[in-house]
């Protein structure tokens, strides 16, 4: 079987278009892009502040997993999602995301070129440009996939909104409300608290 060749340019693509993520392979361009359910939703670059407060949630994530089996990455990091656990063939994948951050436990999702299903726990941080794709598009893309936590930060109003997924109705349950006086848990990795405090600290 030939394989495609590579797309170098973002402009050659029809964003009416559906893609799969075997498609999704051969896009060679800078422009950072994600798939939902087959279309292409371009990302914004980051801001400093994006970044800085990524950079604080994840160095709390990766002291408290050291040496236990979940573990968290950070964007860029490829992650496809089904309506279940683990893959099919990349040709039937339609949906690819970079979230902010993710814990993934179960371990055998991890692959070479990312996670293959829905990590555990996930985190988006909103900025002006992306907070529709996150609060609504993407509440409704983990919540299907399977994602058990999903936690959405507000930089401005300097709070996070977290979902639980009830399991059994496979629906999100809005959990709390956090300020940056709080200590938020995760109920997906038991100990595991973020300090918002320190987080948004001299925001």
């Amino acid at each position: 079987m030939n394989t495609p060749a590579p797309t170098t340019s973002l402009s050659t693509l029809d964003l009416s278009k559906v893609y799969s993520y075997a498609d999704y392979l051969t896009w060679q361009f800078a422009e950072r892009v994600e798939l939902i359910k087959g279309y292409l939703m371009k990302m914004a670059a980051p801001s400093r502040f994006h970044q800085q407060l990524a950079g604080r949630i994840h160095g709390q994530l990766f002291v408290f997993l050291q040496g236990k089996k979940c573990q968290p990455f950070f964007a860029p990091f490829d992650v496809r999602l089904l309506n279940k656990n683990h893959s099919t063939p990349d040709n039937n994948v339609y949906s690819v995301v970079q979230p902010d951050l993710c814990v993934v436990c179960d371990l055998d999702k991890l692959d070479e070129r990312g996670c293959n299903g829905a990590p555990e726990w996930i985190i988006e941080i909103l900025s002006p440009g992306n907070s529709k794709h996150d609060v609504a598009t993407k509440y409704k893309l983990y919540e299907e996939a399977g994602v058990l936590e999903y936690w959405v930060v507000m930089p401005q109003q300097r709070l996070v909104n977290v979902f639980d997924l009830d399991t059994n109705a496979q629906k999100y349950q809005f959990r709390a409300t956090y300020t940056e006086e709080d200590i938020a848990p995760s109920q997906t990795v038991e100990g595991l608290t973020i300090d918002l405090a320190k987080v948004f600290a001299e925001m």
